[in-house]
């Protein structure tokens, strides 16, 4: 089954369910009109320009004559949705789900009328057409059709293709959105229906046809001259760009040596207590700033602060306030599941998924426990707020609670959709209230949104950060060296008490420095150890998924219903690999990458794709028609494709090289691509056709047998352990070594057991045996130099 439809402002086709914008009556089923009206064109029909035809309806006839009609039909996407808004509703209700999009555009084709104003050619998948029949069957009997899907462009487009698809006579068609599934808001939106927005339907329309013009006019370029399999994509393309440049920033990167020293002070003639003691860095040297690029120059300080004097110059403590973090967007929330729970993008939108559609809460029957989670809004509705005062003044006093609800301004580039932020639907259900009802990671991240929510409605946080300059030199003489040293003491918790935002990589958040002693100008201290210690510039970090969201977002690409699967097909087309939570990209996600850049630059191009952004909310908004914005689009994208089928070159990507030998045959072993990722191939093929898994070594020998080499090995549900590379799943009696967390390959002083990192970052080490612990060893040339 196959329909052409263009769904412009001017173009009326076979049905409508309501009047367009220039009209001001209601329609039939009490539907309050919208910008645009629901347009609805009948199989095989030619879309008619100014005369609409009706459809023709069939319907049970009861043995009185009269039409038989059952009652009202709530249409949404999910089973998990239907199942909860069907128990709010009651009786006279049916809903049914459409299992998501009915229709799309063919895969095996270009599935676009570029001649005709790019009407796309929709059809009902092979996998739908019984969802649609059963669907279509239930409309026709129905006295009302109500299409409850998401509330956003993606929403208002399966809402339409519903409607297109079931082919429902108009007038009893009803649209409702609700940011939240829950007795309240379902019913609210019932009775508050409007018509099918054909702005936002043309937006996520616009969206389709643009990737689908991208995606298969590359694609089979790529393919031919790269290797089959590979795809290019509008906003997939720009992200791979942004993991490749960064990439790229890291090779070039030249490391550069600089030193620092350290002076562990306390105050004179007093105990050496955890209070008095404190530790400040060389500032300045004769005014001018410390700087310390080797040893050499470290050594010459070391000299000069010989038997010195440490006197307090100068103490400046300042009341200083930290606003709370606003609620969760759905970028936020994916950068801090990430930090702060480990979660995967895809993850968190699934288990966002769940929470949002409801989950049996026992005696409260099923309850959507948090607002649709695709949104850049960080808007909350005043009933939220009020809720959420009340749920503060119970749980931690009324002193917590700021004069005025607090309003957050979004800023993110091309933010839009008018919805709420993420949060509970009731702020008065803690986590410990659902606790029994909840899986693991269900709670986890329902926590997580209710904190963050909850501390986003509290008092700042009030604290005095003191900072203290100290003068060093021998006696008698000027001092030349200055020491700094700061530190903060939390006055008034507030939102503190809550929740706090996690940071990227090593930032240092003020308000975890250790308070200082007391101190006054001129106070005399005494040193008790200088420390002189190594550094290397780092070049910057490759992006987490979470960090590649949030460059996304700031560089306006994408939507928040974008992130996830822009992610997930960059990892699936192997062009990036997804190891330690970074991104790196590999040989053909490079070789790719550079293609589009050379030959597709405005693809690639951040700005531009951005601007498009924006454009497709202008059309949204009703600002712009979808179909001239495409025109102006496929015009010079159509000449580019044309210049690099002529002069686009082959590629051929090479097989990264390993350290590996064949044990069958002795050639080097290399890495390859093959459907399910990379794996290790011999360089003999044909001749020799030992394959085997790619084995992550992590540098340390295996601390139980001593011969074998450390490896990541993935549970089935691709959690990260370690374990021995002589392990053989046949052989009982090889090598069985495993641990959750990455051995560092020393020792335990105390007890000889393996020391292991208890972090990412690495930068703690503890022995799982004795529990002995201390901080990684980092380089240190120069050994400490007590006083």
């Amino acid at each position: 089954m196959t329909t052409k439809t263009t769904a412009t402002k001017t173009t009326k086709t076979a049905t409508e369910t309501a009047p367009a914008k220039k009209t001001a009556a209601k329609t039939a089923a009490g539907a309050t009109p919208a910008k645009k009206t629901a347009t609805k064109t009948t199989t095989g029909a030619t879309p008619a320009k100014k005369t609409a035809a009706k459809t023709t309806t069939t319907r049970k006839t009861a043995s009185n004559g009269t039409t038989a009609t059952s009652g009202r039909l709530v249409i949404v996407e999910s089973p998990a949705k239907a199942r909860t808004i069907e128990k709010y509703l009651g009786r006279g209700y049916s809903v049914r789900a459409s299992m998501g999009h009915v229709r799309d555009l063919p895969k095996s084709t270009l599935g676009i009328n570029i001649d005709d104003d790019f009407a796309p050619k929709y059809t009902v998948p092979r996998d739908k057409s019984k969802t649609v029949k059963d669907l279509k069957a239930a409309v026709q009997k129905a006295r009302e059709v109500i299409l409850a899907t998401d509330p956003d462009r993606e929403g208002e487009a399966i809402a339409w293709h519903l409607a297109e698809a079931t082919q429902p006579d108009p007038a009893k068609v009803k649209r409702v959105v609700f940011n939240e599934i829950t007795p309240d808001a379902v019913r609210a939106a019932m009775e508050h229906p409007r018509a099918i927005d054909m702005d936002l339907v043309d937006a996520q329309q616009a969206r389709r046809v643009l990737d689908r013009l991208v995606g298969y006019s590359i694609s089979p370029l790529l393919w031919k001259k790269v290797k089959r399999g590979l795809s290019a994509g509008r906003v997939q393309s720009v992200a791979l760009r942004l993991v490749v440049e960064r990439e790229r920033e890291i090779d070039a990167f030249i490391q550069r040596e600089y030193w620092s020293i350290e002076a562990e002070l306390n105050k004179h003639g007093a105990a050496v207590t955890k209070a008095n003691v404190f530790v400040a860095s060389l500032a300045r040297i004769h005014g001018d700033k410390a700087e310390l690029p080797d040893q050499d120059t470290t050594n010459q300080v070391l000299a000069g602060l010989d038997g010195a004097e440490y006197v307090v110059a100068d103490v400046q403590t300042k009341e200083t306030q930290r606003r709370p973090s606003p609620p969760f967007t759905t970028s936020t929330l994916q950068q801090e599941a990430s930090r702060k729970l480990k979660f995967g993008v895809r993850r968190t939108m699934q288990i966002a998924q769940e929470l949002y559609e409801g989950v049996d809460l026992g005696a409260e029957g099923a309850q959507g426990l948090i607002t649709y989670m695709r949104t850049d809004s960080t808007n909350v509705a005043s009933i939220a707020q009020q809720m959420a005062r009340e749920a503060i003044t119970a749980k931690f006093g009324a002193e917590f609670l700021p004069e005025r609800p607090p309003v957050y301004t979004r800023r993110a580039k091309g933010a839009q959709e008018a919805h709420e932020a993420i949060r509970p639907t009731d702020p008065r259900r803690t986590p410990e209230m659902v606790k029994g009802y909840l899986s693991g990671p269900q709670l986890r991240l329902y926590d997580l949104i209710w904190k963050r929510f909850v501390a986003s409605q509290m008092r700042n946080a009030i604290f005095d950060a003191t900072g203290v300059d100290i003068d060093a030199g021998r006696p008698g003489e000027d001092k030349p060296y200055r020491f700094r040293a700061t530190g903060s003491v939390i006055k008034f918790a507030g939102f503190i008490r809550v929740y706090r935002e996690d940071r990227d990589d090593d930032e240092v958040d003020e308000i975890d420095r250790a308070a200082l002693p007391a101190l006054t100008a001129g106070a005399m201290l005494d040193l008790l150890r200088l420390t002189p210690e190594q550094h290397f510039t780092q070049p910057p970090p490759r992006y987490t998924e979470a960090t590649l969201v949030k460059a996304l977002e700031e560089n306006g690409i994408g939507r928040p219903s974008t992130y996830a699967p822009t992610i997930a097909t960059l990892v699936a087309r192997n062009y990036v690999t997804n190891e330690a939570k970074r991104l790196t990209p590999t040989e053909v996600g490079t070789v790719v990458n550079d293609i589009l850049v050379e030959h597709f630059p405005s693809i690639v191009d951040i700005g531009f794709t951005s601007g498009m952004e924006q454009e497709l909310d202008e059309i949204a908004s009703g600002e712009r028609q979808w179909v001239p914005v495409i025109r102006e689009f496929y015009s010079p994208f159509q000449e580019t494709l044309q210049h690099a089928e002529q002069t686009m070159e082959r590629v051929k990507v090479r097989d990264e090289p390993t350290d590996e030998v064949c044990d069958l045959c002795g050639r080097p072993m290399v890495i390859k691509l093959g459907k399910y990722g990379r794996f290790l191939a011999c360089t003999g093929f044909p001749e020799c056709r030992n394959a085997k898994p790619l084995l992550v070594r992590i540098g340390v020998n295996c601390p139980k047998c001593h011969v074998g080499d450390v490896i990541e090995r993935r549970t089935r549900q691709g959690r990260v352990f370690y374990g021995c590379s002589n392990w053989r799943k046949d052989d009982p009696a090889s090598c069985d070594f495993t641990s959750w967390l990455k051995p560092t390959g020393e020792t335990c002083p105390q007890c000889g057991e393996p020391l292991v990192y208890t972090n990412r970052k690495e930068t703690e080490v503890k022995c799982a045996s004795c529990g002995f612990s201390r901080r990684a060893t980092r380089a240190r040339v120069a050994d400490a130099v007590p006083a």
